[in-house]
């Protein structure tokens, strides 16, 4: 069970949204550059705001609003005949570079370990990586957890909060970060696992 799971209630949620956009014009592919834009923005402002613990502070509402895109753009690509092959890599694309761009900034925090921060922005890309080969081995796209897009998104959501609130950095922070690091390394672990077992046999000579 993750926080992905509960995308259906999501987007139905979002529906009259979604309604809304198609009836205007709007693309998925414009949401999710769009989506893309806003994490740059947003991870370079932590960046070089950094110092400004209060900065991260908008991180969470970043989150939520991309996470409304990401559902927004598949939606209309889905149920108003939008889907496209350039809309496939944008998205793919995209969520791995928010994910860099809004998490890596948490290594220049006072009382954060840098290269824990690293560990965790390169499990997550090597995860997404998993997920989209798993198309190659035969299988649909995977999206098992424990932690993935949205699983990542709730807890770098509330370290933002706790930190921007006034909590002071320290070993709690390094002792998660180990913790998610290896919840990715599971995440790894089952997309390949769920490819295997759903994907067709090899080809052998």
């Amino acid at each position: 069970m993750t926080i992905y799971d509960l995308k259906p209630a999501f987007t139905n949620l979002l529906r009259p949204v979604c309604q809304w956009l198609a009836g205007h014009g709007v693309t998925p592919n414009q949401l999710t550059v769009g989506a893309t834009l806003l994490s740059i923005a947003t991870g370079a402002l932590i960046a070089f705001k950094h110092e400004h613990a209060s900065v991260l502070l908008a991180l969470p509402f970043v989150l939520f609003v991309r996470m409304g895109l990401n559902a927004l753009d598949g939606m209309l690509a889905r149920e108003h005949g939008q889907q496209s092959r350039l809309g496939g890599f944008l998205n793919e694309l995209g969520d791995v570079v928010s994910d860099i761009v809004l998490y890596l900034p948490f290594a220049l925090l006072p009382g954060v370990s840098g290269e824990l921060v690293l560990l965790v922005v390169l499990l997550a890309v090597l995860s997404e990586m998993t997920g989209v080969v798993a198309i190659q081995a035969g299988a649909e796209r995977r999206y098992d957890g424990p932690m993935g897009k949205s699983d990542r998104a709730f807890f770098f959501g509330a370290l933002a909060l706790a930190i921007g609130s006034g909590l002071e950095a320290g070993l709690w922070v390094q002792t998660l970060l180990a913790f998610v690091s290896l919840l990715l390394v599971a995440t790894i672990v089952n997309r390949v696992s769920s490819a295997l077992k759903q994907g067709s046999p090899a080809v052998t000579d």
